[in-house]
């Protein structure tokens, strides 16, 4: 239960794959997939998509009871109130109003309670554990990055094709791609071309 540790392999339908860290939990969940173009990057088809996802790191929110079709309707709405929000800020541009009360709806439900084990040496999450409450902790995540400190950190990755968004919690601030070996690296590449093509 390392809540501080973020990063998913995120698969390209066309093949391949990479490691993409949007700096926050409720990040990586923005990207499980979405809607329209987007819906050819959906990974949470069923409600078991979404227990497996919650229940690995750094979350590790296994669920003691079935996730069930409307959870997961409701899980599909946050992810996409999440990723409105944070392309709105990165954009610097006003919140929906929509995404502001889709994430505060979730929020309100109960959270994910933290239980000390009996040696007083590890933690996991108190049962019973529901897709709301895991939901729920998201979303106060997302609440928390919007209006503290990171709020100024929003960043969508610096590439004229890419709409991964991240919140850059670099020391600098000057986190520009989703990642290097990806976007940071065909970056590279280009300007290298295209400085060789202006040598004489």
């Amino acid at each position: 239960m390392r809540v501080n540790a973020t990063g998913r392999v995120l698969r390209d339908p066309k093949g391949g794959s990479f490691r993409f860290d949007a700096g926050a939990v409720c990040l990586d969940f923005a990207h499980t997939g979405g809607e329209g173009r987007y819906a050819v990057f959906e990974t949470l088809h069923e409600p078991a998509d979404l227990a497996a996802w919650l229940a690995e790191p750094p979350l590790g929110a296994v669920m003691t009871t079935p996730v069930t079709t409307p959870e997961l309707a409701g899980a599909k709405a946050l992810r996409q109130a999440i990723w409105d929000a944070a392309h709105a800020r990165a954009a610097q541009r006003a919140l929906p109003a929509g995404s502001v009360a889709a994430i505060n709806r979730a929020a309100a439900a109960p959270p994910l309670i933290p239980e000390l084990a009996a040696d007083g040496t590890g933690a996991r999450w108190a049962a019973p554990v529901r897709a709301a409450q895991a939901l729920s902790s998201l979303a106060r995540e997302m609440i928390e990055l919007l209006s503290g400190p990171l709020a100024g950190r929003f960043r969508e990755c610096a590439s004229d094709d890419c709409p991964l968004v991240f919140v850059d919690t670099s020391r600098p601030g000057a986190r520009r791609w989703c990642a290097m070996e990806r976007c940071g690296n065909r970056h590279k590449l280009r300007a290298l071309r295209a400085r060789q093509a202006m040598d004489p």
